[in-house]
């Protein structure tokens, strides 16, 4: 055992209405969920304070991004203090549709990050490289630099989870096999010790995503260094409770 809670993130990204929110909500909240497993729903902002309503409060919510500062003139911009004014604990950055549809540079997502953790919201930071980096053979210097932009701007690791997601996995239907998810895993912990510290290396949650299914979280759950799952589409149908429970 490791003493890392497992977490379990949904990122329902651009989907939803109040019908199927309503609809999952009352799926999840009536389903045996392993309470050994920390579950985070993230919904789109205009959804946050109704996916908390609807969602049993052992069910956290989280935000899919937010800004650097707490207010201002930055018309179409979300702020961590309204994140957290809507009940919600949780935001997801650097993911990588933000940062290859939306251009998110390593240096924005690193200042979102710093703002978000002095706001006192948790982080999902992700982090990943491209199928074209990954046949270079230079997966490790892409997350390790993405990683580093990460980490300088974090005092307290007790509230990030790094989110492991190859971009080639994303939506495609490929898996990175366990073996696969595992070697990053390894190093990135590696990294962590080398660059942070062996405590905050052996305490740091540090999840995969990228098309996992109620079929390959299992195997992937039991990799040593795989400590839960940032899940796309399957999050917003019922499989997503098997993912919950890939640990139990």
């Amino acid at each position: 055992m490791t003493g890392r809670k497992f977490f379990v993130g949904g990122n329902w990204k651009l989907n939803g209405d109040k019908k199927s929110i309503a609809e999952l909500a009352n799926t999840l909240n009536n389903a045996k969920l392993n309470p050994d497993t920390e579950v985070v729903c993230g919904a789109p902002s205009i959804y946050l304070d109704y996916a908390r309503s609807k969602l049993n409060p052992n069910i956290d919510v989280a935000a899919q991004n937010c800004y650097k500062v707490a207010k201002g003139a930055f018309t179409g911009e979300i702020s961590p203090a309204m994140i957290k004014d809507c009940g919600v604990n949780w935001v997801i950055l650097g993911h990588s549709e933000r940062r290859h549809v939306f251009g998110e540079s390593d240096e924005l997502i690193g200042q979102k990050v710093a703002h978000a953790l002095e706001s006192g919201l948790g982080v999902i930071a992700c982090i990943g490289e491209k199928l074209d980096e990954r046949e270079a053979g230079i997966t490790e210097k892409v997350v390790f630099e993405q990683t580093k932009f990460i980490a300088d701007n974090v005092k307290d690791w007790s509230k990030v989870v790094l989110a492991y997601e190859p971009v080639w996995a994303i939506g495609t239907g490929k898996t990175a096999s366990p073996q696969q998810a595992q070697e990053v895993h390894d190093k990135l912990r590696q990294w962590v010790k080398a660059n942070v510290s062996e405590a905050v290396a052996n305490s740091v949650r540090i999840i995969y995503g990228g098309s996992v299914t109620g079929g390959t979280c299992k195997e992937l759950a039991s990799q040593k260094d795989v400590d839960g799952f940032l899940v796309g589409g399957a999050s917003l149908k019922p499989e997503f409770i098997d993912i919950i429970n890939a640990k139990a």
